[in-house]
């Protein structure tokens, strides 16, 4: 039998490396999610005579937040957004001290990727980080629609407080496990190129204005 002292440092150690798995888990899943739906609306929205337009890049958005909830959601919960981390702590069913940890691995791994969809672009002859946009956030000019402040505010609240309703439904106690990844890869309207995603406007934005 160990020693109380051993099996402290054990215990300790294997919740050191369940809390590694987590961060990594939820870093690389808020890459794939960056990368492919910002990726999408970066390099393939516009493409000359077979861009997928909006709906495709809200299609990006939902299907990577589908295939890494399936592949590693069950790792670290599957947020992958700081807006799903602060809903989860609001709702007492994520500790607030954990969290913290969460949201910057999820903002690094939008920086990163955002880096990683910068060198892909600029392999295009021609390609301007700012005038391109980057897929960053915006309003007025900078909207795909010309929207307003406001009426970006209003749709971004809207959009996220639907998201996160339906995912603290889809992973409630009774909800049916099947449905749970496909409830939650869904995306909103694209009024002022709002993901409700604070990492994706984070990665995108961060690389516009360095050039600014």
């Amino acid at each position: 039998m160990k020693p109380v002292g051993a099996r402290s440092v054990a215990i300790t150690a294997k919740n050191g490396d369940a809390d590694a798995n987590k961060l990594t888990a939820e870093f690389f899943g808020t890459f794939w999610l960056v990368f492919g739906g910002c990726g999408s609306a970066v390099l393939a929205a516009t493409f000359p005579g077979v861009g997928i337009g909006h709906l495709g890049v809200s299609l990006a958005f939902g299907l990577t937040v589908l295939t890494m909830a399936c592949a590693g959601g069950h790792v670290p919960g599957g947020h992958f957004n700081p807006a799903v981390t602060l809903g989860l702590v609001s709702a007492g069913r994520f500790k607030p001290i954990d969290a913290v940890g969460y949201i910057l691995v999820q903002v690094a791994g939008a920086i990163d990727v955002a880096f990683v969809l910068k060198c892909v672009a600029e392999g295009k002859p021609g390609f301007d980080l700012v005038t391109s946009g980057f897929a960053a956030n915006g309003v007025g000019e900078h909207s795909p629609g010309g929207y307003a402040m406001g009426a970006a505010l209003i749709c971004e609240f809207v959009m996220t407080f639907f998201f996160l309703l339906v995912i603290l439904g889809a992973t409630g106690k009774r909800a049916p496990a099947a449905g749970r990844s496909l409830s939650c890869g869904s995306s909103g309207p694209r009024r002022s190129r709002a993901p409700s995603s604070p990492a994706s406007s984070t990665g995108s934005r961060s690389k516009r204005t360095e050039r600014l």
